[in-house]
């Protein structure tokens, strides 16, 4: 097994079950020590527990972030406590219920809150990030900051889609803006994939119906998605910023494909 990450530190929002906690023990698994944070706390300490079973450190924070207060105050204690990382993942975000209604549908003080969760936390919580990114990307290393977007941007008329398409654009920005210091961002955007939350989410129907527009008649799973986030991460990427990378098995969401 490499070790791409020896010495490094990764942290990984929304990290208390699905694709989060699988990204965190891949970032562990390669020998990075974690910083991990959700809004959950059981299922956090969970998280915490199988990277430490891993042999490798853990450390933790509670967040809404929704709350900017809260993203600078975190923020801070982390830079404080890791004056170095080198990837930051931010998977948090809203993904069911009533972010996927129609865009004409929803109020503006629900339209800002998803707005402030997808959208707008991943930017400042890479701010107040910053400073520890930077080190490390002047210190003869490598530094990123991954969101975590999704084939939904493609399907504007959603709430939730708007939220996303926003963020790669935010995702673009973001790379002009930190590239001065050294520091890559990407996005990734995976398709359908086979998580607990999307089987319990998505109706078999709709699960069908979705597969039918990929090029791939495969199912997606968390492993994709932490394999391209190791690539991105690492090294190996080191002249790869400003890209959205779709890990969506060919979908005809994207127009140009039918």
């Amino acid at each position: 097994m490499t070790q791409r990450y020896t010495g490094k530190v990764a942290v990984v929002t929304g990290a208390a079950a699905g694709l989060g906690r699988a990204l965190a023990l891949g970032y562990a698994r390669e020998g990075a020590d974690l910083v991990v944070l959700d809004i959950e706390p059981k299922g956090l300490a969970e998280t915490v527990g199988m990277v430490r079973a891993a042999g490798r450190q853990c450390a933790s924070w509670q967040i809404d972030l929704s709350q900017e207060e809260a993203i600078i105050r975190v923020g801070a204690e982390i830079v404080a406590a890791h004056p170095r990382i080198h990837v930051l993942y931010n998977n948090a975000g809203l993904a069911y219920g009533e972010i996927n209604a129609m865009i004409d549908t929803v109020g503006m003080a629900r339209w800002l809150h998803f707005l402030s969760v997808n959208t707008v936390s991943p930017l400042l919580f890479a701010q107040a990030l910053r400073p520890a990114l930077a080190a490390a990307a002047q210190d003869g290393g490598d530094a990123c900051v991954i969101n975590q977007s999704s084939m939904a941007a493609y399907l504007p008329a959603t709430v939730y889609g708007v939220t996303k398409s926003a963020l790669n654009q935010i995702t673009f920005g973001m790379a002009h803006r930190f590239g001065g210091d050294g520091i890559r961002v990407n996005a990734v955007a995976p398709g359908l994939m086979e998580t607990a939350a999307s089987n319990a989410a998505i109706p078999e129907d709709r699960r069908a119906a979705l597969q039918d527009g990929q090029m791939l008649k495969l199912h997606g799973g968390a492993e994709d998605i932490v394999e391209l986030g190791l690539f991105l991460g690492s090294a190996a990427a080191r002249f790869i910023t400003a890209e959205v990378m779709h890990c969506d098995a060919g979908h005809r969401l994207r127009g140009w494909r039918e």
